[in-house]
């Protein structure tokens, strides 16, 4: 008897104290696999505990008592059904008992295979199938990891499978589409702000014909092995299977599920290819690229190690420098690509890729330093085209401009990251929304009609609030805000990923508190011309027959859209660019998958390879130029570039070399300064390449030449005199 009674302590100890049943457990059932229960674990659960009870028949039962805490009453209830175990985030086979009540610890398995392709829709939809469906919304092909709801409860695009209430066998099943070697499955709940959906437990099954099944068991028991699945909705949960299984469909099976919702989830499958002798499968063309470019992910450490290799080995086109530290330290290093690193020439315009401000968006991260190999390879073999961009602009390349975050999602992994972890900085700032609102005081001046000749249309500074010791501003934001302040950037391209739209500003509203709503820019035609070049170059963009994302199909607005008009965000960098500086930026949302596994990264970059480079050669769009003191020659910095029709205006750089996109056309531009007279010409764009060259030489009014004459201590020339005369003869 005490026997008995130990060894059941044994077993209680080893499933879980307070279900402490690590979630990298697989669990035996002792009822036939056919049993369906919903699950019974509130999400206010404190503590379960369980054992093992013989019934007369011989057979074993599994008594949970769980423990619900309500409005600080203790309510036990004693349910007939093995509840799921307490999460963590990776799931293995579990210590079991054998027969002879010995423990036998389960074999560590390593993840192994890459994810089959649910959540980067390589895997289509018609390949996803399911028992039954609350709604089309809610369908099969909605079953994807880390795909999103809608706002609406209920619409077409729903946050992920869910089975019917009266559904008593659910399973959602995935045609691998060949002979594959499953290894492992990992599950969320539905992702929504109206209900809470998750599967607490499963079982697996695998077929070559989709009509006969056979199951995934436990080593030591040679039962169904059950999964530990989600404890909310939306922490990646992986669960490795007991033994790889070679076949071409997985079903999973819910067992249990929330208390009072239904059994709904969101997965990947991590799957192996296998030898085909025969050749009885249409292969699909397997990802890759011909460039010989190191396609894997990078942390901090591996990064710093490439970036200093392509600068070892491209020298005299490339430096590597700092514009700052994180919050806990690490440096953002940028890459600079240019035939004259390290100076601004005149009449060269400055471009930059800035990536990683959300830490766990790391596609971006990739493809730029992807970028530089390519640039520094393609040069050396003399590219003509590479060749031009290197001689003609300067080149900025941010890779990581959150490195704290992308940490923590790289240690989580590219399939357990899950939608939001690393995503903000390590003071838990969103760095898109932490630039300077500039836009209202903008807007607050327009209406009150001191745009542009009290207030400036261009160049808005800093809020006084935004400049004190205490503001929330991250210090990865302050390095950005001084670096563009430091050189005169002309276009750029932040590179974030979770979608595949290109976005341009304005990102922020203009009725307050709305939360979408189409507010352009002056520049309007010039965002939308340079977000279309982008999403016609992208390969992904540009698939005709790719389903969307996730709630919205991008593609009938041609893969672009007004950040506004998508969600208001005050703060943006676009915004800020575009209002403090010269610089024109758009933001690019690179593929459904933030975190993408590194087999598919040689695709990612034949994706969107070209649409970077032709991106950067729209910085030769518009006209360009200097503006020169007529007495001098020397260039006028800060020298005020208007063209006529747009309420936007652009500065030039400290030699007087300026640059303005525009889209073809002929415009009237006015140069001024201060002490100068104006002048104003026709400046033609053409869409010939190359920007129109469009030179200004202004001369120093009286007053100015006056001035500079008395601080030099020389006599007033008698022309200037007479005429310095005559203008207080009008005035009197």
């Amino acid at each position: 008897m005490w026997g008995l009674l130990l060894a059941l302590a044994a077993f209680a100890q080893a499933v879980g104290p307070a279900l402490g049943a690590p979630r990298n457990s697989v669990l035996d059932l002792a009822q036939p696999a056919t049993t369906k229960v919903p699950g019974s674990i509130p999400a206010t659960n404190s503590s379960l505990a369980q054992l093992p009870v013989e019934t007369a028949n011989g057979t074993s039962e599994q008594h949970v008592r769980i423990r619900i805490i309500k409005k600080k009453k203790v309510i036990m209830k004693k349910r007939k059904k093995l509840t799921r175990p307490t999460s963590l985030v990776t799931a293995r086979p579990l210590v079991t008992p054998t027969p002879a009540g010995t423990l036998n610890p389960a074999e560590k398995q390593e993840t192994g295979c890459a994810p089959l392709g649910l959540e980067s829709l390589r895997v289509s939809d018609s390949r996803l199938e399911a028992s039954s469906s609350q709604s089309f919304g809610l369908g099969p092909h909605r079953g994807r990891l880390n795909i999103q709801s809608g706002l609406e409860d209920g619409d077409l695009y729903d946050g992920g499978w869910c089975a019917e209430e009266q559904d008593t066998d659910p399973w959602f099943q995935v045609d691998a589409g060949h002979p594959t070697r499953f290894s492992g499955v990992i599950t969320q709940g539905r992702n929504s702000v109206w209900r809470y959906d998750w599967v607490t437990s499963y079982k697996v099954q695998f077929s070559n014909d989709s009509w006969t099944w056979w199951g995934s068991r436990n080593h030591s028991s040679g039962m169904d092995a059950v999964f530990p699945a989600n404890s909310d909705p939306e922490t990646p949960v992986l669960n490795l299977l007991p033994e790889p299984q070679v076949a071409r469909f997985i079903r999973l099976l819910p067992q249990t599920w929330l208390q009072g919702g239904t059994p709904c989830l969101r997965a990947e499958i991590l799957a192996c290819p296998v030898s085909d002798p025969n050749d009885l499968f249409l292969e699909a063309s397997a990802p890759g690229s011909s460039d010989p470019l190191d396609f894997r992910h990078h942390n901090y450490k591996a990064m710093r190690k490439l970036m200093k290799q392509v600068h070892e080995q491209c020298p005299n086109i490339t430096r590597i420098y700092s514009i700052g530290k994180s919050y806990q330290g690490l440096k953002l290093y940028v890459m600079e690509m240019s035939d004259q690193p390290g100076e601004h020439e005149l009449g060269e315009p400055e471009v930059r890729y800035v990536a990683g401000m959300h830490g766990n968006e790391a596609l971006g991260r990739e493809l730029l330093l992807l970028l530089m190999q390519f640039l520094c390879h393609e040069f050396l073999r003399g590219n003509p085209r590479v060749t031009r961009l290197l001689t003609e602009m300067r080149i900025h390349l941010l890779p990581s401009m959150n490195p704290d975050g992308y940490e923590i999602a790289y240690h989580r992994g590219s399939e357990l990251v899950g939608w939001a972890e690393g995503r903000w900085n390590n003071q838990s700032i969103d760095l898109n929304h932490n630039f300077a609102d500039l836009n209202t005081p903008l807007w607050e001046a327009q209406d009150d009609g001191k745009v542009p000749h009290i207030v400036p249309n261009h160049h808005l500074p800093l809020p006084t609030y935004y400049t004190l010791p205490n503001a929330t501003v991250a210090p990865e934001t302050r390095a950005v805000i001084k670096w563009m302040k430091r050189i005169p950037f002309v276009l750029s391209a932040n590179l974030h990923g979770g979608e595949l739209v290109v976005s341009y500003p304005f990102d922020m509203t203009r009725t307050p508190w709305a939360a979408r709503e189409l507010t352009p820019t002056p520049d309007d035609a010039v965002f939308r011309w340079l977000s279309t070049v982008y999403a016609g170059s992208n390969l992904a963009m540009q698939d005709t027959s790719r389903r969307p994302c996730h709630s919205q199909d991008f593609s009938v607005h041609g893969n672009i859209i007004n950040g506004a008009d998508w969600h208001t965000v005050p703060g943006s960098m676009n915004d800020f660019s575009y209002l403090h500086t010269n610089c024109f930026e758009v933001t690019v949302e690179l593929s459904c998958d933030k975190f993408p596994h590194e087999n598919e990264l040689p695709q990612e970059w034949e994706n969107n390879k070209d649409a970077l480079l032709t991106y950067l050669e729209q910085v030769r769009m518009g006209i360009a130029g200097v503006v020169r003191d007529k007495d001098t020659e020397l260039g006028i910095a800060d020298a005020v570039i208007a063209v006529d029709g747009i309420n936007h205006d652009v500065t030039t750089a400290w030699g007087g070399d300026y640059w303005r996109l525009l889209t073809p056309g002929d415009y009237m531009v006015t140069a001024s300064a201060e002490g100068y007279h104006s002048v104003t010409r026709n400046c033609r764009v053409t869409f010939e390449e190359g920007p129109f060259p469009c030179n200004f030489v202004l001369t120093k009014t009286p007053k100015q030449r006056l001035r500079e004459l008395l601080a030099a201590g020389a006599k007033v020339p008698p022309d200037l005199r007479r005429r310095l005369e005559r203008l207080r003869g009008q005035k009197d």
